[in-house]
């Protein structure tokens, strides 16, 4: 049997928890973010590169004349793109909500129906008693538990491109980081941090490489060592990061739990079974067959249905356990909604190109080290407005490809300022459905995931740096 854990909070503690809590309210922090984008499209010029589908055409650039007079802060925006552009005003904020709501609503409903569903694992048990069974087996010992998983997850990410496929993955090792005496966030960091080691690498991830290898007329993989390298310095420094976290948190709760090893009841049993299954499948037939949001939600959906039906709660409770589960990240899922909202108002406004001419013409020829430098920061910043890898790479590197060919910056090079710019900001910004649908899967507010994760973000800044530089040095 676990003995009770008694937590002694001061009152004043408490009460400024309760405090911060109220005032850094993620959905604040978005809607200012919002209110900042649309303040933008009457500051900033408005432009656009011509395209070629999705890709953009070099040096076609050109200024867009735009109406900034008052009238256009109460018009509606107009559904036709033409010849000249006018700012988003106050109506066409507001209408951004819903579009973007529209435009993630295959990512939202994946995320809920992931809720629903851990709803019925929890309300059967089955999370618990599994979690105690493998946490019995390896004594709870969490040093040699945590780099196990960051190592298979980040290697699903840097191999395969996994990434929304750990959705399924997350409440299990939260629900497993809190049985050990840790925090919700800890749980999230372990899958988190991993999953964006291995897209900062991107060894042989086909979804950045297929797209922007290509249009810098580079093999698709090549230069894979020095993206081995990279990862393993990566992964080195967020495993040390992890572990550095946990002893400190420990320390300061002095936890100690003792695990049950009674064996799983049959039914616990066949439904962790059919679980570890569907995500083995899950894997192959998302790599496979490149499902969509759509056809992950069909399969959660369906996967849903059989555990409910294994789980022995009947019809109605499991019903209700799984209404109860979509409710806990009801929140959560609408913030990924009024994050895609940002993007909304930028293509709208017709600022975006405008401000990736603008990074990226900052960037200069002063030499191979200082341009791959500014290309990685322009990355950086890039990501805060197109948080889509494959969206950022189609928009950035055929821009990006002449630069570093002026400036002497291999391709390879310059493929790997995109993917550590790409990831990092990715890590942090708000305006990344992916992050935001891991954080409502954790139930872990974004003020307190930033403030966990900004150490190892500028860790994480100044060994891309250092490897960018070893990089131009050796002529990678």
């Amino acid at each position: 049997m676990t003995d009770p854990i008694h937590v002694d909070l001061d009152p004043v503690k408490t009460a400024k928890m309760a405090r911060d809590r109220r005032t850094s309210n993620p959905i604040v922090i978005l809607l200012g973010i919002l209110l900042l984008a649309t303040v933008l499209t009457f500051i900033v010029d408005s432009g656009a590169y011509q395209r070629d589908g999705r890709l953009v055409e070099p040096g076609s650039y050109h200024v867009l004349e735009k109406d900034v007079s008052f009238r256009a802060l109460i018009a509606a925006p107009s559904s036709e793109p033409g010849p000249s552009a006018a700012p988003v005003g106050l109506i066409g904020m507001l209408m951004s909500i819903p579009k973007g709501l529209e435009k993630s609503a295959g990512l939202i409903f994946m995320v809920l129906i992931i809720g629903g569903m851990f709803g019925i694992m929890k309300a059967s048990g089955t999370i618990d008693a599994g979690l105690e069974r493998v946490l019995a087996m390896v004594k709870g010992n969490i040093y040699i538990l945590v780099p196990g998983l960051m190592i298979v997850f980040s290697a699903g990410s840097t191999f395969l491109g996994l990434a929304s496929e750990y959705l399924l993955i997350i409440p299990v090792i939260v629900a497993m980081a809190n049985r050990m005496g840790l925090d919700s966030i800890m749980g999230l960091a372990i899958v988190t941090i991993a999953v964006k080691i291995g897209y900062i690498a991107s060894v042989t991830n086909p979804l950045p490489l297929t797209i922007a290898q290509p249009l810098l007329g580079l093999p698709i993989f090549s230069g894979v060592g020095f993206r081995l390298f990279s990862y393993l310095v990566f992964l080195t420094a967020g495993i040390a990061f992890m572990l550095y976290m946990i002893k400190r948190r420990k320390n300061i709760q002095e936890l100690t739990v003792d695990f049950s090893s009674e064996k799983l009841a049959p039914r616990q049993t066949l439904m962790l079974g059919v679980l570890g299954l569907g995500i083995a499948f899950l894997v192959y037939a998302s790599s496979q067959w490149q499902w969509k949001h759509e056809a992950l939600s069909a399969y959660y959906i369906g996967l849903c249905i059989l555990l409910a039906g294994l789980s022995g709660l009947g019809a109605s409770a499991a019903a209700d356990a799984f209404v109860s589960g979509m409710k806990k990240i009801l929140m959560a899922s609408f913030l990924i909604g009024v994050a895609t909202a940002v993007s909304v108002v930028l293509q709208e406004g017709q600022i975006l190109d405008t401000i990736v001419f603008n990074l990226t013409s900052a960037i200069g020829n002063d030499g191979a080290h200082i341009a791959a430098t500014g290309m990685f920061f322009s990355q950086l910043m890039l990501d805060f407005l197109i948080p889509s890898t494959s969206g950022q790479a189609a928009v950035s590197m055929p821009i990006l490809g002449p630069i570093g060919q002026i400036s002497g910056v291999s391709g390879n090079t310059t493929v790997l300022a995109f993917l550590y710019g790409n990831t990092i900001t990715n890590m942090l910004t708000p305006t990344s459905g992916t992050l935001l649908a891991y954080l409502a899967t954790a139930q872990v507010n974004w003020t307190s995931w930033a403030r966990f994760i900004l150490p190892l973000w500028g860790i994480f800044i100044v060994i891309s740096l250092i490897l960018l530089y070893i990089a131009v040095a050796t002529g990678y």
